[in-house]
């Protein structure tokens, strides 16, 4: 198993990255679209930190880098990641709080960032409402949100051991 990870580059990685994502927000359109479980504005912004990953994932696979361009790749997608962790921390504690503490529904993402400052929308957003509450699918018992926080964490995981591999890795010509 090591002789096969010795032999992957930096691009193999990214690559499997980018399939990743491509993968989640796969699921998450069948999720919309056929179980008819409709993103609420936290929903949204978890997406855009999936495709953010996805699209320095890619870029990062057609790039093929050496070790620095491997360091700038997998700090982008770590910080990305943390972003994403946030907001998905955030819509879980919202999930988790009691009836008569839930936020009351409030306008949707689009209607916000129209009508409001980016600042402005994006403290409402955080804010939560009750639509980011609602915990409407589950699998093994966790939430979509929960799922979400679960595949930042792996994803931010994942960019720190491609960054500490980059590391290790000898120096050619040595």
């Amino acid at each position: 198993m090591k002789a096969l990870i010795a032999k992957l580059t930096p691009r193999h990685f990214f690559a499997a990255g980018f399939l990743g994502c491509a993968g989640l927000l796969a699921f998450a359109l069948y999720l919309q679209h056929y179980e008819y479980q409709n993103p609420c504005p936290l929903c949204i912004l978890q997406r855009i930190a999936f495709i953010a990953i996805g699209i320095v994932c890619l870029i990062g696979a057609i790039h093929g880098p050496g070790r620095v361009g491997t360091w700038i790749y997998s700090g982008l997608i770590f910080i990305v990641a943390a972003l994403g962790i946030s907001v998905a921390a955030r819509h879980v504690w919202l999930q988790h709080l009691p009836k008569d503490r839930v936020p009351e529904c409030g306008p949707g993402l689009e209607y916000m960032l129209n009508r409001f400052p980016l600042s402005q929308a994006l403290e409402k957003i955080f804010r939560g409402s009750g639509e980011c509450a609602e915990v409407g699918w589950t699998m093994m018992k966790l939430s979509i949100a929960e799922w979400s926080l679960a595949c930042f964490a792996g994803l931010a995981a994942y960019a720190a051991w491609i960054f500490i591999s980059a590391a290790r890795a000898p120096r050619p010509g040595r």
